[in-house]
Parts: C-alpha cells; sequence; structure tokens
C-alpha cells in the first residue's frame, strides 16, 4: 500500500490556516468516498521539516484519480513517501485561467478563497456525478453571489456559473471587475446581455450575461463557458433561472454580524433560517434531480439542527455523514462557519 503526504497551501488567513489541516482531512475523506471508489485510507497529521503535512494511504491511484484530488482546496504538493524521504508526484488541477481571477478583489467580508473551493468541492462531491468531477461542465449556481467570490471559482474550474444578487452595488462591483479583468488577461468572450431586465414594460431586475472560452479555438469551436448574474432578490431566482437547470446550489449565507439577511417575506433579518425558509424551496426546485445544495452559515445565529430541518422542509436529502460533519471551524470570535450538504432525490 502506497502512502502519501499531501502538504498544505499556505493560507493568507491566519484563522482558517489553524484549521486547513482538520478541514483538508475531511474533504479528502469525502474526496475518496465519492470520487475514488473508498480507496483512500489510514489519513493521519504530520510535520515534516516544520511544515504539516496530511499523509493517507492509497491503493493503486491512477493519474486520473491524481488529477481528481489536484483539486483538493489546500492542495499544495504532493508526495510518496519513501522511506524517510518524500518523493514528488505530478499532478494536475481543473484550473482554466490564471489565479488572479480569485485573488485580486479584495474587500470586506469576502469569503476566503479557499474555503469557497472547498464548499463547491464538497457540494460537487454530494451530487449523482461526482466521478465526473474532472470531465463534465457543471452549471453552479451561488444565489446569495455577492461580488462573485464562487462564481469566479466555478469558471476556474470550467464550469457555467450563475448567480443572484439583492444588492446592485456588488452586482455592479463585479460586473465592473470580471469584463475589466476579460479585457486584460485577453480571454475570448462576448457579452450578451447588460442591461435592465423588463417584463411587461417594468424593470423587474438587471443582468449580465458573457459566454467565454480560455483559449480562441475553444471559443472558435463553441466550447465556451456562461456566466450569468442577475440583480433581484434570491427568493425571484426561479423568475431568472429555469426549473432543473442547475447541477450544484453553492451559497455562503450572512453571517448576521456585519451583514444581515433579507427577504421578500421577512425584510431585513440576523436569522439565516429566515432566509432559508422562504429561499431553499426556490432553490430546490431550479436543482436538476441528483444535484446538491451546499450551504454555509454561522452556527452563533442558528443550529445546525434547524438548518437541516429548512434544507429539509425544501425536499432535499441532508448529507449527515461523519465527514460532512467535521467541517465546522472559527473565523473570527462571532463567526463559528459550519456547512450544510443537500441532494436533490433522483
Amino acid at each position: 500500500m502506497t502512502r502519501y503526504g499531501l502538504l498544505i497551501l499556505p493560507a493568507t488567513n491566519r484563522v482558517y490556516a489553524r484549521s486547513a489541516v482538520d478541514l483538508t482531512r475531511a474533504e479528502l475523506e469525502i474526496f475518496g468516498r465519492s470520487a475514488l471508489d473508498g480507496r483512500i485510507g489510514e489519513l493521519d497529521t504530520e510535520v515534516v521539516g516544520g511544515a504539516s503535512y496530511v499523509t493517507f494511504s492509497g491503493d493503486g491511484l491512477t493519474e486520473r484519480d491524481l488529477s481528481v484530488l489536484g483539486n483538493l482546496s489546500a492542495g499544495y504538493a504532493l508526495f510518496e513517501i519513501v522511506g524517510e524521504l518524500l518523493r514528488p508526484i505530478e499532478w494536475s488541477r481543473l484550473d482554466r485561467y490564471d489565479d488572479d481571477l480569485l485573488t485580486i478583489q479584495k474587500y470586506p467580508g469576502k469569503t476566503n478563497e479557499q474555503f469557497t473551493k472547498l464548499l463547491l468541492n464538497v457540494t460537487l462531491l454530494a451530487s449523482d456525478w461526482a466521478a465526473e468531477l474532472t470531465s463534465r461542465r457543471f452549471r453552479v449556481l451561488d444565489p446569495l453571489c455577492g461580488r462573485g467570490t464562487t462564481l469566479n471559482q466555478a469558471l476556474m474550474y470550467g464550469f457555467d456559473a450563475a448567480g443572484i444578487e439583492r444588492d446592485q452595488k456588488d452586482v455592479e462591483a463585479y460586473r465592473a471587475f470580471i469584463t475589466t479583468w476579460l479585457k486584460q488577461k485577453r480571454v475570448k468572450h462576448r457579452v450578451l446581455e447588460s442591461g435592465p431586465v423588463r417584463r411587461e414594460r417594468k424593470v423587474v431586475g438587471r443582468r449580465v450575461r458573457i459566454e467565454l472560452a480560455p483559449t480562441r479555438e475553444e471559443h472558435k469551436a463553441g466550447q465556451v463557458q456562461l456566466l450569468d448574474v442577475v440583480n433581484a432578490d434570491t427568493t425571484r431566482s426561479a423568475e431568472f433561472f429555469r426549473p432543473e437547470t442547475v447541477d450544484l446550489v453553492v451559497a455562503d449565507a450572512p453571517y448576521g454580524v456585519q451583514h444581515g439577511s433579507r427577504t421578500v417575506e421577512h425584510g431585513l433579518t440576523r436569522d439565516p433560517l429566515a432566509l432559508l425558509a422562504d429561499a431553499a424551496p426556490v432553490w430546490a426546485r431550479l436543482l436538476r434531480p441528483g444535484g446538491a445544495l451546499g450551504i454555509s452559515w454561522n452556527t452563533h445565529v442558528a443550529s445546525r439542527d434547524d438548518a437541516a430541518a429548512a434544507l429539509a422542509d425544501a425536499g432535499l436529502t441532508v448529507v449527515d455523514e461523519e465527514p460532512y460533519r467535521a467541517l465546522r471551524h472559527r473565523v473570527d470570535q462571532s463567526i463559528m462557519r459550519d456547512v450544510l450538504v443537500a441532494r436533490r432525490p433522483a
């Protein structure tokens, strides 16, 4: 049985860095169960030369398996452990664009990029298409997309990305960022729509739709990704996106500290449960059967059991296996973040 050591990616957020090893162990176990047929085992943590490694055994990992593991959110480098030596192993990632797509934006309240990737990963791995991580073009919806951290991670993976955000300033900031970034990087793209959405002569929202591809050849061949962002309340998502057209719904809920949750029914509230009660049924209808929803939230303002009940009431099946219960971690003194993932039954 081959033994491996995974070097953890340094985190710019010091608080998150302290949780990164435990989160990586949970994420790696989820990868092993969902995408690698259970061929990951004997997980442990070791310090080698002052650096933290997550160690594990792998039974006959193939090139395809390594390309899957290359997308671990905190994975920096992988080594085979040979006695007291570490032998570097080449692996590949899905990344289609320069990493500053994820890192260049800086603003208060931005979700840590490593966590955003973890949340997307564990949601995808709970879907019926986990084994197709490296081959399927998923369609990802962030129904609370803010300034687009999740959208950018989905684009980085080569997926289609859709988002809805109530705050017009956030949507405008993201539109300005992504269009400027695409031009500066000379990424082949075409703006399909940008401006108000009118129905019955009334403005019901604003929308920006862009098709893009990492190379001119792919764009010319029609192998394009679609970015679709709407400025409207998340409870109205079904007005802009058709039912059963989304593979994954991924959302980082407002934490009730700096930012509250706002819905049409309840107005502004610090309680994410009100948001889930109103919005989760809408999000669930957008999911394809077999798709998955992943949400993170602050447990100081809503318990895990109550959040799980809200997802169950929306017709979703909560994934409650052990590694999914090991994703809880501290963000700061007022925020203890947890993750819930649920499937839409096939």
